[in-house]
């Protein structure tokens, strides 16, 4: 590709064969759920040598679900999934969308034609995330299943816990909520959700739920300090150079939160190459205080060009 101006709504790519723009399309709809269109216009013609040239567009249209996200299924979609909570946390996307139900921990995958003939948003904006602190939390046995109900996830733990807002610790006020996070959370832990209970729930089908259905609160993840996972992150990522605004922008935000993604989920770095950082001294793996790390040994050695194998300074290219 030759650049890739970027928009409120996504990216515009510009290549300079068809075939480049359609190894692209294949690429997306392998690793998202996704759908696309195709166009082409002309752009010129010669009348002497019958020669037509061609502007060919594709458009792909990813699904609006991302990792974190609550989302209201609707309620025949939430039946066919074997009568799953119509209020579920998105856990992971990759070809399909995971989705967790934090009341029963019961599981499900939606491919794009699913979603496209079901389709549903996600309930909150990323910025509309609080922050909590665990008061109680108890570990509950795994309820008995309803009829028809799918599978459940082996990698989370069903918990019953009691949370407070940070932004009220001067008050006495306390939410109770189901949560699939128990493996990871204890009492005076840090915890990110939504707030459920004082919002307004602008969704279709959301809105003719029954309030009894609807949590007051939706735990997301475990919050760790930020700065210090940076401080002790020993990796890094190949990325193609980009203007950074400073650290504090959105898309710095969304950068730092895809980061600490492929710490905590190893399904989502299996196909990502992540090279180790030699500036960073190594810290034992086996050191469990702190936030999720990742291992040594799923890292690569850095590649540079300057140098030989044996670590001397290497024989100029030619070009």
């Amino acid at each position: 590709s030759l650049n890739f101006p970027s928009f409120a709504d996504g990216l515009d790519f510009y290549y300079s064969s068809k075939q480049q723009a359609q190894k692209m399309v294949d690429f997306l709809q392998s690793t998202v759920p996704s759908r696309s269109k195709s166009s082409q216009r002309l752009i010129s013609h010669d009348i002497h040598s019958n020669v037509y040239n061609y502007k060919s567009t594709f458009s792909v249209e990813i699904v609006p679900i991302c990792k974190d996200n609550v989302v209201c299924l609707s309620p025949k979609l939430a039946q066919s999934l074997g009568n799953m909570s119509q209020i579920c946390v998105c856990i992971r996307v990759t070809s399909t969308i995971h989705l967790i139900d934090p009341r029963t921990l019961q599981i499900a995958e939606i491919d794009g034609n699913t979603y496209w003939r079901h389709p549903f948003n996600s309930l909150f904006d990323p910025k509309q995330l609080e922050e909590f602190i665990i008061m109680d939390i108890n570990r509950v046995q795994e309820r008995k299943k309803g009829a028809g109900a799918g599978a459940r996830s082996n990698k989370h733990t069903l918990a019953e816990a009691w949370v407070r807002k940070t932004s009220e610790l001067d008050t006495d006020h306390q939410y109770f909520c189901c949560t699939h996070l128990g493996h990871i959370l204890n009492p005076g832990d840090l915890v990110l959700g939504f707030d459920l209970a004082n919002c307004n729930l602008n969704d279709e089908f959301a809105n003719k739920m029954n309030p009894h259905n609807i949590p007051d609160v939706v735990l997301i993840k475990k919050s760790y300090d930020r700065s210090r996972r940076q401080r002790r992150r020993n990796w890094k990522l190949k990325e193609l150079e980009r203007d950074r605004e400073g650290t504090d922008t959105d898309d710095e935000r969304q950068y730092q939160d895809f980061l600490e993604d492929l710490e905590e989920d190893e399904a989502i770095r299996k196909n990502v190459n992540i090279y180790r950082n030699a500036d960073i001294p190594v810290e034992s793996d086996t050191d469990d205080d702190g936030p999720p790390r990742i291992s040594l040994a799923e890292m690569l050695e850095d590649l540079h060009i300057s140098e030989d194998a044996t670590g001397g300074e290497g024989a100029e290219m030619l070009t």
